[in-house]
């Protein structure tokens, strides 16, 4: 039997990649598509795939009518979190590609979705390397005592920081807490240029054309210093195949998972 995955934000960027990586799958079906800008609309039509017949739903209650096993969500930081507890509701497991989360929020899905008996895996990048990234950093934080973190975006980006370094942040926190020589509640001048805490980690965003996505983190000792930098040059391919590994893994969790490693054998 095929795994019955309906896509929120189907027709953006990475959901585009995502239906085409589906059709040719031999255990994947589309089932459902989101998109609020497409409503109503044939989905082969939009995307030009004119073999493709799938309504556009407005909205994730509507399209999980139909028999679905996991939601994969690409939308945006004001709906994720609605469309997330209510595929748990629903019985759908659930992997969560959008950023802008906080730890509150995932705290609520967890709980939602431990009652439940449902998985759901978000990760703030599901890119390989992005993972490798991730992983070296924390290995990397256990003998070297203070670091920040950088990430890049484009102009158009609404959220700060990016999924992927509030993921990070979150990861690193549980191997310590960074060394921070002044205090950043001391700063003389701006505070603001000393970029944001998230769980210990300060982070700076910056956003402007010619990005796609990029995260580093520098962590520094006194004589020597270590950077490791993820660079998504493509801003489709990177994801699609880690996001379909997640689908096919998720029904195996129960509750909230995060970081795409946790299902990734080292």
């Amino acid at each position: 039997m095929k795994l019955k995955l309906c896509v929120a934000g189907a027709t953006g960027n990475v959901g585009r990649g995502l239906v085409a990586a589906i059709r040719k799958s031999d255990d994947l079906e589309l089932v459902g598509a989101v998109s609020r800008t497409f409503k109503g609309q044939n989905l082969g039509t939009v995307l030009g795939i004119p073999e493709l017949q799938l309504t556009v739903s407005e909205t994730a209650a509507e399209a999980l009518a139909a028999p679905t096993h996991v939601l994969i969500d690409y939308t945006k930081p004001d709906v994720v979190k609605r469309h997330t507890l209510e595929a748990i509701d629903r019985g759908v497991h659930v992997v969560i590609g959008t950023s802008g989360l906080t730890n509150e929020d995932y705290a609520e899905i967890d709980e939602r979705a431990q009652a439940a008996k449902i998985g759901v895996l978000a990760a703030g990048n599901f890119a390989i390397t992005a993972v490798l990234m991730q992983r070296f950093a924390l290995l990397a934080a256990k003998f070297v005592p203070a670091w920040e973190i950088i990430e890049y975006s484009g102009p158009g980006k609404p959220d700060a920081p990016s999924g992927t370094a509030r993921e990070l942040a979150f990861r690193l926190a549980q191997v310590r807490e960074p060394h921070v020589q002044h205090p950043i509640a001391e700063t003389q001048g701006l505070r603001e240029c000393r970029g944001g805490t998230v769980n210990g980690s300060q982070i700076h965003s910056v956003r402007l054309p010619g990005f796609s996505s990029s995260c580093e983190v520098i962590l520094g000792t006194p004589g020597e210093k270590l950077t490791i930098r993820h660079d998504s040059i493509n801003a489709t391919d990177p994801y699609v195949g880690g996001t379909l590994l997640a689908a096919r893994k998720v029904s195996g969790l129960v509750g909230l998972v995060r970081g795409l490693d946790s299902i990734l054998e080292f």
